[in-house]
C-alpha cells in the first residue's frame, strides 16, 4: 500500500454530513442528487428553495439562508457554481451574480453511499445457490478462455467477479441477520414456529448447492496451470487498461495489483491459504450452526407449550378437588398441602441437633430456647456492681522487679564499656538481650538531631557514626549481624 498525499488529506466534501446545520445541508444536496439522476445537472437557487418550502420543516426557511448554505457547500467542494449572465437584464442583476449550481463528483458518490446506507436494512439479503453454479460454469472454462481474445477474457473476468462479490455480500448479510438481538428475541417467540420449517428448508437448499458445486470449483482452481492463470489475468488487465476513462486516476501498477489480488482472494476463498481452512468450510459450519440453533429454539418453544398444557390440566384437576371439599376447613387443609403456608416466618439460629437423621421431624427434636431482647433504643444490659480492688502490693512488687531487671542489665552492659565507650567491632559474643538494648539505643540516637539518647537508668549516650562507612560483624549467641561500626560514648552518667 502506498501512503500518498491524496490518501492523507482530509475530505472536506463530507463535512456536510456531520455539521451543525446538516439538517439543512443534506436535503439540499439530496435534491441536487435526485435531479442529477434525472440528468438535470444545473439548477438555480430558486428551484431548490421552491422544493424545500414544500416541506413543513422549512416553512420559516428564507432565500437568504439558502444562499448562505449554498455558499458553504461551494466552499466545501460539494457544489460547483457557474455565473449565469444570460439572465441578467440590468447592470444591478449582473452585479448580484446569478449562479447556477452543479453537484461535484465527490458529492455524487457520497450521496450514492448515503442512499445505500439509508436502505441497507430495507434491502433483504438472500442465499442464492445458483451463484455457485454460475461460478462453477465460469471456472470450468478457465483453460479454454485463456486462448480467447482480450475482450472475451474481460467479459469472463467481470462476470466471475460480479458473481463472487454477490455471493460474499449476500451470504454475509443474510447470516448476520441471525446474530442480531432482534433475531434472538424473534426465535424465542411462539410465532417463530410457523417460519421454522421454511427457513430450515431454505438453508438446506443453500447447503446442497454449496456441497454440490464447491468440490468441482476447488478441483478446477487447484488444477489450473499457473501459466494459464497468468495469461488470463494479463488479458483481464489489458482489457481494463484499454477502457477509456476521463477520471482515471489509478496507476497501471495499482490496476494490476488489484486484479491479481482479486484472483488470490477468489482462490483462497475456495482452497484456503497458509494452513487456514477455506471460507467454504466456514460457511458450511456457520449454516449448520444456524440450523441447529433454529431447531433448538423451536424445540424449547414446543416443550414450554407442552408444559403449559400439562400444567393447565393439573390446575383443572385441582379446581375439581376444591369443589369436592365439604367445608371451608377441609379446603384450608387442601390449600396447605397444595400451596403451603402463606406468610411463613423462618427462624434461623445456631441450633445443636442431637441427631443428624434426615427423617426426623420437627416434633422429634428437643425444643430450643431463644433469648429475645427488646428492640428499643433505651434498652441496656444491667451491669453488676463491684468494689475497687486494692492493688498497692501488686504495683510495689512489679516496681521492685522492674528496678531489679534494670540493675541486672546495667551490670551486664558495664562489662562491655571501655574508656566510657562501647565499640561494636570490639565486642565479644554477647547475649540477645544486650544486642536488643544496643540496637534500641542506636535506633533512638539515629533519629535524634544531636545523635544522643537517654537510657532507662538516666545516662546520656552519644552515637558516633563510623568513618568511611566502615562495617563490622556483631556476634551474638543466636547469630551474627552485619552492621556499621558504631561507637556509643557515655557523655553523662547518673
Amino acid at each position: 500500500m502506498d501512503i500518498t498525499a491524496k490518501l492523507t488529506r482530509p475530505i472536506t466534501e463530507t463535512k456536510y454530513l456531520t455539521a451543525e446545520n446538516c439538517w439543512r445541508y443534506r436535503p439540499i444536496l439530496r435534491y441536487f442528487f435526485l435531479q442529477y439522476e434525472k440528468l438535470n445537472y444545473w439548477m438555480y437557487k430558486e428551484e431548490v428553495f421552491e422544493a424545500l418550502k414544500k416541506h413543513p420543516n422549512y416553512e420559516n426557511y428564507t432565500i437568504e439562508q439558502l444562499r448562505q448554505d449554498l455558499d458553504v457547500l461551494v466552499e466545501w467542494g460539494n457544489l460547483l457554481p457557474m455565473q449565469d449572465t444570460s439572465r441578467a437584464s440590468t447592470v444591478e442583476e449582473f452585479k448580484n451574480k446569478q449562479f447556477r449550481y452543479q453537484l461535484s463528483e465527490y458529492s455524487v458518490e457520497i450521496e450514492r453511499l448515503t442512499t445505500k446506507l439509508e436502505n441497507i436494512y430495507v434491502e433483504g439479503a438472500s442465499l442464492e445457490p445458483t451463484l455457485f453454479e454460475r461460478i462453477k460454469d465460469a471456472v470450468i472454462k478457465i483453460t479454454s478462455i485463456a486462448d480467447s481474445d482480450v475482450k472475451a477474457v474481460g467479459i469472463w473476468w467481470r462476470d466471475l467477479n460480479t458473481d463472487f462479490k454477490r455471493l460474499n455480500q449476500n451470504y454475509q448479510d443474510y447470516m448476520r441477520s441471525f446474530h442480531s438481538l432482534r433475531a434472538e428475541e424473534l426465535m424465542k417467540t411462539r410465532e417463530f414456529i410457523a417460519y421454522k420449517d421454511s427457513i430450515i428448508q431454505y438453508l438446506r437448499e443453500f447447503v446442497k448447492g454449496l456441497q454440490k458445486n464447491a468440490p468441482t470449483i476447488e478441483q478446477y482452481i487447484k488444477n489450473a496451470p499457473e501459466n494459464v492463470v497468468n495469461e488470463i489475468l494479463t488479458k483481464a488487465y489489458e482489457n481494463e487498461k484499454s477502457i477509456p476513462r476521463l477520471d482515471n486516476q489509478i496507476t497501471d501498477s495499482e490496476l494490476k495489483d488489484n486484479i491479481y489480488g482479486r484472483w488470490k482472494s477468489f482462490r483462497d476463498w475456495f482452497l484456503g491459504s497458509e494452513g487456514r481452512e477455506s471460507e467454504v468450510i466456514k460457511l458450511l459450519e456457520l449454516t449448520n450452526e444456524i440450523i441447529r440453533r433454529i431447531t433448538r429454539y423451536a424445540s424449547q418453544i414446543a416443550e414450554s407449550r407442552s408444559s403449559a398444557a400439562n400444567r393447565k390440566e393439573e390446575y383443572k384437576k385441582l379446581c375439581e378437588m376444591f369443589l369436592s371439599c365439604e367445608n371451608i376447613d377441609e379446603a384450608h387443609k387442601l390449600s396447605s398441602m397444595a400451596f403451603g403456608i402463606f406468610n411463613t416466618k423462618h427462624i434461623k439460629g445456631g441450633f445443636i441437633r442431637k441427631t443428624e437423621s434426615i427423617n426426623s421431624g420437627v416434633y422429634d427434636e428437643e425444643p430450643a430456647e431463644i433469648e429475645i431482647k427488646p428492640r428499643i433504643r433505651a434498652y441496656g444490659e444491667k451491669s453488676a456492681r463491684s468494689a475497687i480492688e486494692d492493688k498497692t502490693e501488686l504495683k510495689k512488687r512489679q516496681k521492685e522487679e522492674y528496678i531489679k531487671r534494670l540493675e541486672e542489665e546495667r551490670i551486664v552492659i558495664e562489662k562491655y564499656i571501655e574508656g566510657g565507650m562501647i565499640e561494636i567491632s570490639k565486642l565479644p559474643i554477647i547475649e540477645p538481650h544486650v544486642r536488643i538494648t544496643l540496637l534500641k539505643w542506636i535506633g533512638k540516637a539515629s533519629g535524634s538531631p544531636e545523635k544522643k539518647v537517654k537510657t532507662e537508668d538516666g545516662r546520656i549516650v552519644l552515637l558516633i557514626p563510623p568513618a568511611d562507612n566502615k562495617r563490622c560483624l556483631l556476634k551474638c549467641e543466636d547469630g551474627v549481624l552485619e552492621m556499621p561500626d558504631y561507637k556509643l560514648k557515655f557523655v553523662q552518667t547518673h
